[in-house]
């Protein structure tokens, strides 16, 4: 009895690790460092990208924001541990549109 319950968790881990593979991060976020503070669904330093996502469904200018608070940096929103400004020459503005782009659909 115990390996027909084995057996689904371990297909239900596999089939929500295919789904995370299916659209992992863009490159320029590792590039830039951003994984080394977030991750997709926990939190490590900054919050969890699908937290990030969630708090932002909706608006329309959520692109322009969090662009916004990526380049400048911040504290205060997620906790007290404050996000560094991020310069173009870290993260260029299309790669960083692309990246803020993904993480609203996470």
């Amino acid at each position: 009895m115990k390996y027909p319950l084995f057996l689904a968790a371990l297909l239900a881990t596999a089939a929500s690790s295919s789904i995370l593979a299916a659209d992992p991060p863009p490159p320029a976020a590792q590039k830039a460092g951003c994984m080394a503070c977030h991750s997709v669904d926990k939190k490590l330093v900054g919050p969890a990208f699908k937290d990030i996502a969630a708090k932002y469904k909706g608006q329309g200018d959520a692109v322009a924001k969090l662009s916004d608070k990526v380049r400048k940096g911040g504290a205060g929103v997620w906790g007290p541990i404050p996000m560094p400004p991020n310069a173009a020459d870290k993260i260029s503005d299309g790669d960083l549109k692309g990246v803020v782009e993904w993480i609203l659909k996470s």
